[in-house]
C-alpha cells in the first residue's frame, strides 16, 4: 500500500514578513540576514550560479534570479519600473521560493519586496566591513526613495555611522526620508546637492531609481579614503557613476558575469580589473589595503542574496509559528495518477464535469 506523502509549503505574505521583523526587532533582523549572506559567500563554489534573465521594455524590466547549492535551490522574481510610483505601485516589487533540491517540492513562497531592501542593505554592510574604514561615521546618501530608511539604518545599527548626508532630486523623497528617521540616534542633513552630500562622507551610497546613464558622481567629488557603495545600477543602459570614478579606485562585484553588462562596470572595457565579493570574504583577495585607498562596490543584487535571505525567512517563521500551509502542488494518492485528482470524490477535487457535453446542434 502506497503512503501519501503531505507536501508542505509553506507561505510568507507581505503582512507576515512586517510581523517577522517586528518580533525580532529590525537591527536583529538586518544582522541575520547579513550573517546568512556572508556565511553562503564563503562557500561560494558550492553554488550553481548564473546571471539573472530579464525581460526588459519602455517602461522598465522583470527579471528571475535563480541559484541553488546541493540542497536548496531558490528564485526570485523582480521587477524595476521607475514610474509605477505615478500608479500607486512600488517601484520595486518581487517574491521568491525556496525549494528541495532532492525533490524539486517547493518549501517556501515568500514576498520579496520588504525582503529585497533588508537584503541589499545587509549585503552593502557585508561588503562595507571589508571595504570601508574601520572609523568611518559619516555616510552620503544619494537617492532617497524606497530601500533609503534600510540602508541608512544598517549602517548604523550594524556599521556604526551615526551621520547621514541626504540628497535627492525630489525634495519630497527626502522629506519623507527625514521623517522616517526621526527618533533615531542619527544625526541627518539635508543638501542642496550630490557634490555637498558627498563632502566630509566616509561612505558614499548611491540608491537612485531612474532606468537611465546617470552620473551622480565624478573622480573630482571624491576624497582619498572614501567607500562608494553603488547600489542603483543594476541594469543595461542604467548607470550612477562617471567611468573615472571606478578608474579611480579598486572595484569590487558580486558576480562579474552579471556586474559587467548590468552595473556601473557596463562602461569599462573587458579587461578592467575587479574583484568578486567572496574573494575578499574567504581571504583570497584583499579588500582595503591602506586608509587613503578609494574602494567602489558596484553592487548590482545577485541571486545568492535573496537565496539567503530566503532561508533567514524560513528559520525565523518556523521559530515564531509564522505563516499559512499553501496548498500548491497536487497530492495524489497514487503520484502517477495527477487525472484522478479531477474526480468528484479524488483528493483536492474540483468539481470537474469528466461526462461528456452534448454537441450543440447546428442548423442545416
Amino acid at each position: 500500500m502506497r503512503l501519501r506523502t503531505h507536501l508542505d509549503t509553506r507561505f510568507l505574505s507581505a503582512r507576515d514578513a512586517v510581523e517577522l521583523v517586528r518580533r525580532d526587532g529590525l537591527a536583529p533582523t538586518l544582522s541575520g540576514i547579513a550573517r546568512c549572506i556572508e556565511e553562503d559567500f564563503r562557500r561560494w563554489p558550492d553554488f550553481d550560479k548564473s546571471a539573472r534573465m530579464a525581460s526588459h521594455s519602455r517602461d522598465g524590466v522583470i527579471e528571475l534570479m535563480p541559484v541553488a547549492d546541493g540542497q536548496r535551490y531558490s528564485f526570485k522574481y523582480v521587477n524595476g519600473h521607475p514610474r509605477n510610483t505615478r500608479f500607486g505601485l512600488p517601484t520595486v516589487m518581487a517574491f521568491g521560493v525556496l525549494a528541495d533540491v532532492a525533490t524539486g517540492a517547493p518549501t517556501l513562497l515568500s514576498e520579496l519586496t520588504l525582503t529585497t531592501a533588508l537584503r541589499t542593505a545587509a549585503t552593502s554592510v557585508v561588503a562595507a566591513r571589508r571595504l570601508a574604514r574601520p572609523d568611518s561615521r559619516v555616510m552620503a546618501l544619494i537617492g532617497n526613495g524606497a530601500q533609503s530608511e534600510f540602508q541608512a539604518l544598517a549602517f548604523h545599527h550594524l556599521l556604526g555611522i551615526d551621520t547621514v548626508r541626504l540628497y535627492d532630486v525630489d525634495r519630497q523623497a527626502t522629506a519623507k526620508l527625514v521623517r522616517n528617521l526621526t527618533g533615531t540616534a542619527l544625526r541627518v542633513v539635508v543638501c542642496q546637492n550630490a557634490a555637498e552630500a558627498v563632502r566630509g562622507a566616509d561612505i558614499v551610497t548611491t540608491l537612485t531609481a531612474d532606468k537611465t546613464n546617470a552620473t551622480i558622481l565624478h573622480a573630482d567629488m571624491l576624497a582619498p579614503g572614501q567607500h562608494i557603495n553603488a547600489v542603483g545600477g543594476d541594469c543595461p543602459g542604467k548607470t550612477e557613476l562617471a567611468a573615472d570614478v571606478l578608474r579611480a579606485g579598486r572595484v569590487f562585484v558580486e558576480y562579474e558575469p552579471q556586474t559587467r553588462t548590468e552595473g556601473d562596470l557596463q562602461q569599462m572595457p573587458p579587461d578592467f580589473a575587479v574583484t568578486e565579493l567572496w574573494q575578499v570574504l574567504t581571504g583570497a583577495a584583499a579588500g582595503r589595503q591602506n586608509p587613503d585607498e578609494i574602494t567602489v562596490f558596484d553592487s548590482v543584487g545577485f541571486a545568492l542574496e535573496d537565496f539567503s535571505a530566503l532561508r533567514h525567512l524560513q528559520e525565523a517563521a518556523q521559530r515564531h509559528g509564522i505563516g499559512q500551509p499553501l496548498d500548491l502542488i497536487p497530492t495524489p494518492d497514487d503520484p502517477k495518477d495527477l487525472f484522478g485528482t479531477l474526480a468528484p470524490d479524488g483528493p483536492g477535487a474540483c468539481c470537474v464535469t469528466l461526462a461528456p457535453q452534448p454537441e450543440t446542434q447546428h442548423a442545416a
